[in-house]
């Protein structure tokens, strides 16, 4: 895959990211994948700017490879978090819910290459303006925080790449060879997966959400919350709270009372299957085992390998 935009952009084997999940995307699993050929991203949103230091510094102790940090522009110590990734020396830096303008140039001053995670061909080709070096565009099957647009990833991808020059890579309900293949048949030039990492030994969520993942079934999950930020979520107690709610008609207000604090964490790093926020993504139907994160990124190369040469007789 030598004359592959990603690989060369990022000095990476295999065109694959691993995504940076707040509560999943520590050191260890952002070093294991690197390891193993992709490229391995610290998931910033659940970090605070000090704990944020500690992992890059072990993710540099347990790789040589590249790798990445993500950042949600909503973070409320922004600033700070960017003065670590500048200080401890970040190549790469994934941004995401927010505007791509306000912090590019200064990471791009530093020699840092830079990605906006966008959810239309609107917000793709504002990131590409704002000089980024590629674009994550994410179809709404993804876990997690999402587009408010409902555009699938089948159908996002081909309207992206119709319109834009720099290179792109595709998220949402991948999580094997077969879905890498296809993303990229569509036009991507490399693919991001989320939700099959979250089912690996190495990801810091809890044991239980790990669990609960491998044993969801197709519609387990669903987008709601749409007035606050939309999220993609497991079906479950607090799920089903939120749902009686809407049938009250509640204000913004009343929907951020019941969501609360820490609501994700709960959920998905202390493992309380009913009252907290269970984030993953529609593919989680098809994860059926937890495994190492080297087995699972040499799995997905090797199925992609496989299919290709299948669909060359088709």
């Amino acid at each position: 895959m030598t004359n592959n935009r990603i690989t060369q952009l990022f000095n990476i084997e295999y065109p694959l990211i691993q995504a940076g999940m707040i509560w999943a995307s520590g050191w260890k699993l952002a070093s294991t994948v690197s390891n193993a050929g992709g490229l391995g991203i610290i998931g910033a949103g659940s970090m605070y700017p000090d704990i944020l230091r500690e992992h890059i510094q072990k993710c540099k102790k347990a790789t040589s490879k590249p790798f990445g940090v993500n950042v949600p522009m909503l973070y409320p110590d922004l600033e700070k978090i960017m003065e670590i990734i500048i200080e401890e020396g970040v190549e790469i830096v994934f941004t995401s819910a927010g505007n791509p303008k306000t912090w590019t140039p200064i990471l791009k001053e530093n020699n840092i290459k830079v990605v906006h995670v966008v959810s239309s061909v609107k917000f793709a080709l504002k990131a590409e303006a704002a000089g980024v070096d590629a674009v994550v565009a994410e179809g709404f099957e993804a876990g997690g925080h999402n587009g408010r647009e409902e555009t699938t990833t089948f159908t996002l991808i081909p309207m992206v790449k119709e319109q834009l020059e720099i290179p792109l890579i595709a998220a949402g309900g991948v999580a094997t060879g077969r879905g890498m293949l296809a993303a990229m048949v569509l036009g991507a030039d490399a693919v991001q997966i989320g939700s099959r990492f979250v089912a690996s030994n190495e990801a810091s969520s809890h044991q239980n959400f790990k669990e609960m993942v491998v044993d969801s079934k197709e519609g387990d999950t669903q987008l709601t919350l749409k007035e606050l930020a939309p999220v993609r979520m497991l079906k479950n107690k607090f799920f089903q709270d939120v749902m009686e709610l809407y049938t009250k008609q509640p204000t913004k207000e009343d929907l951020t009372t019941l969501l609360g604090r820490a609501r994700a964490k709960k959920g998905m790093f202390e493992g309380d299957l009913e009252e907290g926020e269970l984030e993953i993504g529609q593919i989680s139907g098809l994860i059926n085992e937890i495994k190492p994160a080297a087995e699972i990124v040499k799995e997905i190369v090797a199925e992609f390998e496989a299919v290709k040469k299948e669909v060359s007789t088709l």
